[in-house]
């Protein structure tokens, strides 16, 4: 699988590559299973073996690609008590996954107004895998959204398997609402729930913080994105941890698409409602479609979501 994600071929010449390798796989098999009596061939292939898997271990992430337009930019955090001034803000006007009004801008935030954080699940391959983002709200109307994602070339496409093999470097993507929410219900045709996450005001500052320590931390030093172990859902889980270090490791962690629910038995969504009525009513994606580009686009799509509905005041 390493062969068939890495090398920089057309599909046919990674496909005969794989099957050259499992054939002799399979004849270094079959030498062992006779006695040993031919140990040239299982010698062979043990040698590949030890030199793909160094090859493999030795791969370095890379900051300079000819990266997709959408994750081009770093994250550049500034903080300064609490004042917060993030470089690279996505704002992109999405008309098609393909046609897109390219817009980075530099965005500043009071932590001292921030009041509130959303967890959005976007469904894209059945109800199982998600993709996890984090949407904070501050008392003078602004949001801001953190999700962590694959850096894609600009000639890549995602695999999920790709990411087990060192495919893709990792980015923390800050974005409006308008961009990052929109381009996944509205251009990509994907469905999106919005839960209200019950964390205290420091919590929510923690966790804040914790992404620009993430994108931080990226800046400095690039990492590998890693399906299984550093992806969406993962660095919420990490991030929460800070907040309730008790919080056990789940099988819901690694099937994202249950999280929201591994979330709600934790305590951590908007209490006095069992999930399923969080869930039918944080079903967003008709509320997306329909506000589109309006300039109260998260106004619209909170409508009707417990603890987030800008109708009801606490």
């Amino acid at each position: 699988m390493a062969l068939f994600y890495l090398l920089d071929s057309n599909a046919l010449v990674r496909t005969a590559m794989l099957l050259v390798w499992l054939g002799m796989g399979a004849a270094a098999w079959w030498s062992l299973r006779e006695g040993g009596r031919n140990r040239v061939v299982a010698a062979i292939f043990g040698l590949g073996f030890a030199g793909l898997l160094a090859g493999f271990l030795c791969m370095q992430p890379q900051q300079d690609r000819d990266w997709a337009d959408d994750v081009a930019r770093l994250l550049r955090p500034e903080v300064d008590g609490d004042h917060v001034v993030l470089h690279n803000v996505r704002d992109f006007d999405w008309r098609s996954d393909s046609d897109y009004e390219v817009n980075w801008e530099t965005r500043s935030y009071d932590l001292s107004q921030l009041q509130s954080a959303d967890l959005a699940m976007s469904y894209w391959m059945g109800p199982a895998i998600a993709h996890t983002l984090v949407s904070f709200g501050f008392a003078d109307g602004q949001r801001v959204v953190f999700s962590l994602e694959i850096r894609k070339e600009r000639d890549e496409k995602f695999s999920a398997l790709g990411g087990f093999f060192h495919k893709f470097e990792e980015v923390v993507i800050a974005a409006d609402e308008r961009d990052i929410l929109r381009v996944r219900t509205n251009a990509r045709g994907e469905d999106m729930y919005l839960y209200r996450l019950n964390i205290p005001p420091a919590g929510l500052r923690q966790m804040f913080l914790g992404y620009l320590d993430k994108a931080r931390q990226l800046q400095r030093a690039p990492r590998f994105y890693n399906t299984l172990t550093s992806n969406c859902t993962t660095i919420v889980y990490e991030l929460a941890r800070l907040i309730d270090p008790g919080l056990p490791l789940d099988w819901r962690l690694l099937l994202s698409g249950y999280a929201a629910e591994y979330a709600y038995d934790h305590g951590g969504l908007t209490p006095g409602y069992d999930f399923a009525t969080l869930k039918a009513r944080g079903h967003i994606t008709a509320h997306a479609r329909a506000a589109d580009a309006a300039v109260d686009f998260s106004r619209r799509i909170r409508v009707g979501v417990p603890g987030d509905d800008p109708r009801v005041r606490p």
